[in-house]
């Protein structure tokens, strides 16, 4: 399955910074990057779950954003989100 791998972490400390390092650097072992902090993947299911643990052990949740999407061939496409995220409800009126 082709899995895509957005991250945010935040870099506003030095711990942060070394977040991202290592954030990328596990997704660099398995994918390719198609942008500063997306990269897609070919896996299995069994390599998908070893890099969300990988992922997990790396992020802080109270601070950063995970998302691994998986998109099966006939499937469609399912989303796994981790972490702090504040998502646009596109369904909703908007207001000016």
């Amino acid at each position: 399955m082709l899995v895509i791998v957005c991250y945010d972490v935040n870099t506003e400390t030095r711990e942060g910074r070394r977040r991202l390092r290592k954030v990328a650097r596990v997704c660099e072992g398995v994918g390719q990057r198609v942008q500063k902090s997306v990269f897609e993947c070919q896996l299995d299911r069994a390599q998908f779950e070893a890099l969300e643990r990988r992922l997990l052990a790396e992020i802080k949740a109270s601070e950063d954003n995970l998302r691994l999407y998986r998109i099966a061939e006939r499937k469609g496409y399912e989303v796994c989100e981790h972490g702090c995220f504040r998502a646009a409800d596109f369904e909703s009126p908007l207001v000016l």
